[in-house]
């Protein structure tokens, strides 16, 4: 049964920084293009970043030179790391495949909150 733990999420000001971390258990993610995905009070989920088996990255326009995503095979972890953080930021912040039609089960995500 694949399990996905979202963490290091937490209350930070404007203009400063997170690292969010993925463990993924039940799958080698090795195998899978993963991506970052949040959603806001009152909002659909939406996509944020990807990351590919060979290690391409894109992001949602929004977050373009502020947040990185990085993986670690070995430890069947995805990090993203979110810098400059504004308000708008502030979203649950979900890790999962990229395909839409093949996803694994939801994890229960990590709060992000930025306010001064």
């Amino acid at each position: 049964q694949v399990q996905l733990v979202e963490s290091g999420g937490g209350l930070v000001q404007p203009g400063g920084s997170l690292r969010l971390s993925c463990l993924v258990s039940g799958r080698d993610i090795s195998m899978y293009a993963m991506a970052w995905y949040r959603q806001a009070p009152g909002n659909q989920r939406e996509w944020v970043a990807t990351i590919t088996t060979s290690d391409s990255t894109d992001y949602i326009n929004s977050v373009k030179g502020r947040f990185a995503v990085s993986r670690d095979n070995a430890k069947n972890t995805v990090y993203l790391q979110l810098n400059t953080l504004q308000p708008e930021d502030t979203a649950v912040y979900y890790c999962n495949r990229l395909d839409s039609f093949f996803q694994f089960p939801w994890g229960q995500g990590t709060q992000v909150t930025v306010s001064s």
